[in-house]
């Protein structure tokens, strides 16, 4: 079966962490590089009880989850199957280094907080500091794309058309449990705070957008996806204005992430992205230290909010300011560390 493919992508599935740039699909980098821009976006806006703008721009930035799964899944695809032992190890070094840093943090920050080992053992394995959620659907997404491939087998028709089928049922799976999982436990009488955290791990609706990612590289759509651009992006507005719209007026399932309506426009958008085909070097260099950006950029932004006098500028300023100053700084941090380090210190910081 033809597999689409962007020229690199091989390289760039099976590359060391710190790999020259020339060894990296660079297309795929200036997706991350888009997506952990919006990432940033989202954490620098004021919270969420301000004029509606802020909704649109927050549900126009949602889909950055999205976006580094869909490329995970994707390469995945090409490379035909998960080196978890590697994949592991480059999110966990990185992601516990953080995690002590930002557990100093929190303790400076609250006298009150929760010492035990329990409470802190849940809070590592269940990325419960800060925003990194990420790390533990990451986790959960690739053991899922292991156990599919793995299930699949390889090399016969007959293991590719299981591979499509697992696929495809992994996000059907995921849209129902996206559907019905906090109805259930609302039922069960678990508190709305302890919904939204289960709901934003809920692995099975995250793996919706790796194995999209993975059927695109598996289907050999590429091309054909390449002669719908203007139809792909008309849709990619639409399923914006509903998902927005959807959470605006609180209309049905208006939650933030695991919902339909939110994977229709993440869905959309990341093939959108995916078919522009954008090849942008400062975008792609950002990208490939995305993780970096992603694990320590969040220390700017509470700096800011617990330090800096921003509220003073407005909603749009505060924004505006807290956008501006934690990119640059995350970014001259990464290009720092890249530069300065030596390699294994920069593979355990993840840059």
């Amino acid at each position: 079966m033809t597999i689409a493919t962007h020229p690199s992508a091989i390289w760039a599935a099976e590359r060391d962490p710190v790999a020259p740039a020339a060894e990296r699909d660079s297309a795929i980098d200036t997706m991350r590089g888009i997506a952990i821009l919006m990432v940033i976006g989202i954490h620098s806006l004021p919270p969420p009880s301000g004029p509606a703008w802020e909704i649109w721009i927050d549900a126009a930035l949602r889909p950055c989850v999205p976006i580094f799964l869909f490329a995970s899944g994707y390469l995945t695809a090409l490379s035909g199957r998960v080196p978890l032992a590697k994949r592991l190890r480059a999110a966990l070094i990185p992601y516990a280094i953080a995690f002590v840093a930002a557990y100093i943090y929190m303790a400076a920050h609250n006298p009150a907080m929760d010492h035990r080992a329990t409470v802190t053992v849940a809070r590592f394995t269940l990325g419960y500091v800060f925003v990194y959620y990420y790390v533990f659907v990451y986790i959960g997404c690739t053991l899922g794309l292991w156990l599919i491939f793995r299930a699949s087998g390889t090399g016969s028709p007959q293991a590719e058309r299981r591979l499509i089928a697992f696929l495809l049922f992994s996000i059907a799976l995921g849209l129902i449990a996206g559907s019905y999982l906090d109805p259930l436990l609302s039922r069960l009488g678990f508190s709305n705070a302890v919904v939204e955290e289960v709901r934003m791990r809920d692995v099975s609706f995250w793996l919706c957008f790796a194995a999209l990612g993975a059927l695109v590289g598996r289907s050999g759509i590429g091309p054909d996806l390449q002669n719908m651009r203007w139809p792909i992006a008309a849709a990619t507005l639409a399923t914006y204005a509903i998902y927005a719209t959807v959470r605006q007026f609180g209309v049905g399932d208006a939650a933030d992430y695991d919902s339909t309506a939110f994977f229709g426009y993440a869905a959309t958008l990341c093939i959108l992205l995916f078919v522009l085909d954008i090849r942008f070097a400062f975008l792609a260099a950002v990208g490939s230290g995305s993780y970096f950006i992603y694990l320590w950029h969040i220390f700017i932004v509470m700096i800011l909010r617990d330090h800096a006098s921003l509220r003073g500028f407005g909603a749009a300023g505060d924004f505006v300011a807290t956008f501006t100053v934690t990119a640059v700084a995350s970014i001259v941090a990464l290009l720092a560390v890249r530069r300065l380090a030596p390699p294994p210190i920069v593979r355990w910081l993840g840059a």
